[in-house]
């Protein structure tokens, strides 16, 4: 019996900004450090600079990711993502090129290998309005309080949280959301 899965249709070149969610391979929480997290920051802002993206909102949880994006200057989210997602798997599993079976993770609380750092598809909405830029902000920056693992969102610092609410660079530059476009007026041409 083959398996046939539906293809994700997504729609770039549009100008619009993209709601990005990918999480790690079966919720796994490969980000629960702060040495993870910090790191996946630090690639996060060498691959948009490298791909010249606009970077509006962002946090960083334990098992998965929410970006709030930009398209970039060439390619498109879907490539950036694979890039980005590359090099966070390469640098937090060690950068062993060998083969698939050494590139496995093991943890000690777990009984068997990751066969993957990140599931392969992300969640990806087109955000084209200013009422949807604001709604996804808000629920980015509340995901750690509502997750439990602070109870404001002052306190988790892997987020644009700091730099809506304080004006404060945070521990990555957000751009600015005057700057970078004017949302459309409908999302259908």
């Amino acid at each position: 019996m083959k398996i046939v899965r539906n293809p994700l249709k997504r729609f770039y070149g549009r100008r619009d900004l993209h709601f990005v969610t990918f999480s790690c391979y079966r919720r796994r929480p490969y980000l629960e450090s702060v040495r993870a997290r910090n790191r996946f920051v630090r690639i996060l802002d060498e691959v948009r600079v490298r791909h010249r993206f606009a970077l509006l909102g962002y946090v960083v949880m334990p098992e998965h990711v929410h970006l709030l994006i930009g398209e970039p200057a060439e390619g498109n989210p879907s490539k950036v993502l694979q890039v980005l997602k590359q090099k966070v798997s390469r640098c937090l599993r060690g950068n062993r090129t060998i083969s698939a079976r050494q590139l496995r993770l093991s943890f000690a609380s777990e009984g068997e290998e990751a066969p993957a750092f990140w599931q392969r598809r992300f969640y990806d909405f087109n955000v084209w309005s200013a009422k949807k830029i604001f709604e996804k902000l808000e629920y980015m920056h509340d995901n750690p309080v509502k997750r439990k693992l602070v109870s404001h969102p002052k306190a988790w610092p892997w987020s644009s949280w700091s730099h809506y609410t304080m004006q404060e660079r945070g521990l990555i530059q957000i751009d600015s959301l005057e700057e970078k476009r004017t949302p459309r007026k409908s999302p259908h041409p």
